[in-house]
């Protein structure tokens, strides 16, 4: 299978690039990128020929799927594209900037029909896989309340433009700050993780540190802290914050009728259990990846094998769009400082 790379930076060379390189189903026969030089350093050490545009790319009619890891604002329009132009697609986080672009996406593959997965690859941690388990077998009964948080330093040091000018901090190609980059991951998470839809959100996304190069706060939020109430009963919170300047912290406390459990919480053990009883449970499955950590993330061997076994993708823009779904209508919930309902709670 042939791929093409769009858009070169550090989530391509860190996740995309070398896991399809490691791949023996797989090619690299070309990358885009606005910044032409870097395309051509990736080329020379994986192979492929590199594009002046992201069109001539699609129009190769030799490359069979994309990986589309550019800015935030470019996702709908780019992945519609390349679905038109036949090729499967998958695509970075977040899925687009607008629930339009999304609804977008999930027609163009389907009318094209080609497949289309997105990059939420929290649901790939080998601990989340194992929690989703024995959630389903009831380990700690029905989920209550929960805390989901994913919270680190911020991108400025781990952006392959980096500093007080990266991109994440403009909002006319980022669109959300901390809420795109992270909360987007862990809102798909506790959907995934609980079998539930968020049905309404309360929320704040709000811009407490960060500066730009002129010393003045960035236009997109730094911390969004949003209340999620689940379709099914559950209540909890999603935490996404780029000021957590000390250990990063990408753990889910959940509470249940029989007892409690916290994945990646404790550095010793991925997932710790105590029952109503008092009896402990301790699972030591993976460390969850880190901006200093980074560990094949799954993704890029779940859409290829997908594809040549001719199946349908796991983590497919229909299944996050009602992710996506949430996270707008946080931004919705904290612009208008209401509550916002999504959609009718169902019985437990």
């Amino acid at each position: 299978m042939k791929v093409g790379i769009i858009g070169c930076g550090r989530i391509a060379q860190t996740r995309h690039i070398p896991e399809y390189g490691s791949h023996p189903g797989v090619r690299i026969a070309g990358y885009y990128d606005f910044n032409e030089e870097r395309a051509k350093e990736l080329a020379a050490v994986y192979g492929g020929k590199v594009y002046d545009s992201a069109d001539a790319l699609l129009d190769d009619r030799g490359i069979d799927a994309v990986s589309i890891c550019t800015a935030n604002h470019t996702h709908g329009e780019l992945a519609v594209k390349a679905l038109r132009s036949g090729k499967h697609v998958l695509c970075e986080k977040p899925m687009a900037v607008s629930l339009e672009e999304c609804k977008a996406m999930v027609h163009a593959a389907a009318e094209n029909n080609r497949q289309l997965m997105i990059g939420q690859n929290q649901r790939f941690a080998k601990a989340h896989v194992r929690a989703k388990e024995l959630l389903t077998q009831g380990l700690i009964g029905n989920v209550l309340t929960f805390k989901t948080t994913f919270g680190h330093g911020g991108p400025e040091t781990w952006s392959i433009d980096g500093g007080a000018g990266s991109w994440f901090f403009d909002k006319q190609k980022a669109s959300m700050g901390a809420m795109a980059d992270l909360g987007v991951h862990k809102t798909d998470l506790i959907q995934f993780l609980l079998g539930q839809k968020v049905a309404a959100v309360t929320a704040q996304m709000v811009t407490l540190d960060k500066r730009n190069e002129s010393g003045d706060l960035i236009g997109v939020d730094d911390n969004a802290i949003c209340i999620y109430e689940m379709e099914r009963g559950a209540i909890g919170t999603m935490t996404a914050s780029w000021t957590y300047y000390g250990r990063e912290d990408n753990s889910t406390v959940l509470y249940g009728t029989r007892g409690v459990m916290k994945i990646y919480d404790d550095p010793d053990h991925s997932i710790s259990v105590v029952l109503k009883n008092g009896e402990q449970v301790l699972y030591d499955i993976d460390k969850i990846q880190t901006n200093d950590n980074q560990t094949k993330s799954g993704i890029i061997d779940a859409f290829v094998d997908a594809l040549e076994a001719g199946a349908e993708v796991p983590v497919s823009g229909a299944d996050v769009l009602s992710a996506m779904e949430a996270v707008f209508a946080c931004q919705e919930s904290s612009r208008e400082k209401r509550r916002i309902v999504i959609r009718e709670k169902g019985e437990r």
